[in-house]
């Protein structure tokens, strides 16, 4: 794959949502080299998947959303993660359509390290900014997205 650098030139002159997208690609790519470079094979949507599972339990559709992958593809997703030990699914007590999905002890333990890698990510997606710049960037991005998802115009 060739780097971002190379296909994107530097974003002057580019649109918002454009410079965002790139962005957001770079990230993607930079968590995934990060995450081989540490011995794990994980990608990007796996990672959230476990980021999301570390908070606690979540429902298919929720780990979905928060990876931005179809809910057809999580439960491969979650196919593979469990294959490997990483995570559980146990029918819901109280409803037996829906599943909990807990990460496992191997899970957790996986989630120590590779939590360290996305910090490593955004202090790399962060250099050359002040705390206060990278607080205000944080917040500037928040309330585009907020303005765009809120119900009102």
């Amino acid at each position: 794959m060739k780097p971002l650098a190379s296909i994107c030139p530097p974003a002057s002159g580019s649109s918002l949502g454009l410079l965002i997208r790139q962005t957001r690609d770079a990230i993607w790519e930079a968590m995934e080299k990060e995450l081989v470079a540490a011995g794990h094979d994980l990608t990007f949507s796996q990672f959230v998947t476990i980021k999301k599972l570390a908070d606690g339990i979540a429902s298919v559709t929720d780990l979905a959303r928060a990876a931005e992958v179809h809910p057809g593809a999580m439960t491969r997703l979650l196919d593979r993660l469990e294959t490997r030990g990483l995570v559980t699914r146990k029918a819901d007590p109280g409803d037996r359509r829906a599943l909990h999905i807990h990460l496992t002890e191997s899970g957790t333990a996986i989630w120590q390290d590779i939590n360290l890698c996305g910090q490593r990510v955004l202090q790399r997606a962060t250099r050359g900014m002040s705390e206060a710049e990278s607080s205000e960037l944080m917040r500037l991005l928040e309330l585009a997205r907020n303005n765009l998802t809120s119900e009102t115009v």
